[in-house]
């Protein structure tokens, strides 16, 4: 029976360092392996010119590296590019590149599917298979980083946690990819440009705030009204808005960080003085600043958006009550990569 190898970015750098050392090497030689792995992103252990072939031969013997691959690549004509990832297990997720004027930034996956039940999110009718591993994310923004440089002349500037998944549902593992993300000896880039999205689990956002995380936190909120919350995201319904608004006091507690609130506005379902009131009275706490977003169509017509009037409504009330409001055009709808609609239709 073949034996099966273990995916040698599943060690830590002592790990790998005791490895070396257990086959008669120097530890040393752990770390220049750790660099290839995490600040290269070496695809092969051939590729790890600075050790010798013997070594390189051991590491194939013991060990594989679970690198993803970009299986089909989509253009906008707005410049959005989607990505479907194909995963060693060969199953896919999707990531998207956004460039603007003066920054490209990544969204990328945290689940295959997704844990939660969003009614209006076409992610959300997938099965979620499985949690997605740290070198798997980190992976993901490698290679949209490599795309902005290929086709905008720029490294990435920001990231994302928008794509397929619940980012709290898969906590370690997101986190383990931020430290990668984020640490000099992996990508070296600020957390202040990283901003996991949540649909609202408030004992992870607390956990968030135990351990002092520095990226940025976004709520998909769309209703301040547990009726109506719940009527479109479910899982309310076990998280209601009395015990994520406790959570997200105990973060702005704890961080001092502003809270961003992604709302979409819809026809007939939240598009009321009444629907505005209660999300101003939500974000009051602490300060926070709400993204109003276009909408998406996933194609049943069971949501629309709303009409302009409604959003300016929204502009006006929240301006009116001192919270900053941004409108948020989608990208990439042309290729179903705009927010909500990564299915994996390909």
């Amino acid at each position: 029976m073949e034996v099966k190898k273990k995916d040698i970015r599943a060690l830590t750098k002592d790990q790998l360092r005791n490895f070396f050392v257990d086959s008669g090497d120097k530890a040393f030689r752990g770390n220049q392996v750790y660099e290839w792995l995490w600040k290269k992103s070496a695809h092969s252990f051939d590729a790890m010119t600075n050790i010798s072939k013997e070594t390189r031969s051991m590491l194939e013997e013991s060990f594989v590296i679970n690198h993803i691959q970009v299986d089909q690549m989509q253009r906008s004509t707005d410049g959005t590019i989607k990505n479907a990832v194909k995963l060693h297990d060969e199953l896919i997720v999707e990531s998207v590149l956004i460039p603007t004027e003066t920054r490209t930034t990544a969204c990328v996956s945290s689940q295959v599917g997704c844990s939660l039940d969003c009614r209006f999110c076409a992610t959300a009718r997938l099965k979620r298979m499985r949690n997605l591993n740290p070198d798997e994310i980190y992976d993901q923004v490698v290679a949209i980083d490599n795309q902005s440089r290929l086709y905008f002349d720029r490294p990435l500037s920001n990231i994302v946690f928008m794509g397929m998944g619940e980012p709290l549902m898969n906590y370690n593992n997101v986190l383990k990819a931020i430290d990668k993300i984020t640490l000099p000896e992996g990508l070296g880039m600020s957390p202040k440009r990283i901003t996991v999205s949540t649909s609202g689990v408030p004992k992870m956002i607390k956990k968030m705030a135990d351990e002092e995380v520095k990226f940025n936190l976004a709520v998909s909120l769309h209703s301040a009204i547990d009726e109506i919350r719940t009527s479109i995201m479910p899982f309310n319904a076990t998280f209601p808005l009395k015990d994520l608004r406790e959570a997200l006091e105990y973060w702005y507690a704890k961080t001092k960080n502003r809270i961003t609130y992604e709302y979409v506005v819809w026809k007939g379902i939240n598009d009321t003085q009444k629907d505005v009131d209660a999300l101003v009275k939500f974000c009051q706490f602490a300060p926070s600043k709400v993204n109003l977003i276009e909408y998406n169509p996933i194609d049943d017509g069971e949501f629309q958006q709303a009409s302009d009037s409604a959003l300016q409504m929204y502009q006006d009330t929240l301006q009116r009550n001192g919270i900053t409001v941004t409108v948020r055009k989608s990208r990439g709808k042309d290729i179903d990569a705009a927010c909500g609609q990564l299915a994996n239709k390909s």
